[in-house]
């Protein structure tokens, strides 16, 4: 009777450490080149300059932006970069607030072009944040440089964990405005962390023998 309490509260503690753990994930950054077949690419050709971006939906992604003197709309600006081409998402006004980025799906791998107001580097541009509906799953920051004007560049990142929410937010310190375009989402095989196996398998084996001591 012991050893069944003993097996049962191990099983317990794996389990709530697999709990614990599924909101953490490994995030690594990647380049546009890493979006392979199989991918998505959203732009935002055809859109009318001036279109209200948040709230707009495009390709099933919806853009929301939470600000309170400041928007994000469709423009032109900056003009064409390496990685931003009119029309694209532009703020206007105070640019300090979160661009949130709903997937229509669970994906583990995204990225956006992006481009700041300055035209120095900027070591930390602009942070990726990633979450599963409500649970925050990881974050990255990227840096900027000429691109090849304006700092920009494009950030990708790539997670163990998958999710369907992102949040993008801007170096306000380091230029007034920011710019998204080219945003692209990929779901790959994702690889479990050999440390969360290596719990899969003692919770498994300690289920396991406890069923076969039961009969």
């Amino acid at each position: 009777m012991k050893r069944h309490l003993w097996h049962t509260a191990a099983a317990v503690f794996v389990l709530t450490l697999l709990a614990g753990r599924s909101a953490s994930a490994a995030v690594i950054p990647v380049a546009a080149a890493a979006f392979g077949p199989g991918s998505s690419l959203t732009t935002f050709t055809g859109l009318v300059d001036g279109t209200e971006a948040n709230g707009l939906v495009v390709d099933g992604l919806t853009f929301q932006y939470s600000l309170g003197n400041g928007a994000v709309v469709i423009d032109g600006g900056p003009g064409s970069t390496n990685n931003v081409a009119p029309p694209n998402i532009v703020s206007v006004g105070n640019p300090s607030g979160i661009l949130t980025i709903l997937l229509p799906s669970l994906v583990d791998t995204f990225g956006y072009g992006f481009a700041l107001l300055t035209t120095t580097p900027v070591g930390s541009a602009t942070t990726i944040s990633l979450f599963n509906d409500a649970t925050a799953v990881g974050s990255l920051s990227v840096a900027g440089s000429p691109d090849p004007v304006f700092s920009g560049g494009f950030a990708g990142i790539q997670s163990t964990l998958a999710f369907n929410r992102v949040q993008a937010t801007f170096n306000t310190a380091a230029a007034p405005a920011f710019a998204v375009d080219n945003i692209r989402t990929a779901r790959v095989v994702t690889v479990t962390e050999p440390a969360t196996a290596l719990l899969i398998g003692m919770g498994v084996g300690g289920l396991a023998r406890r069923r076969r001591r039961c009969r």
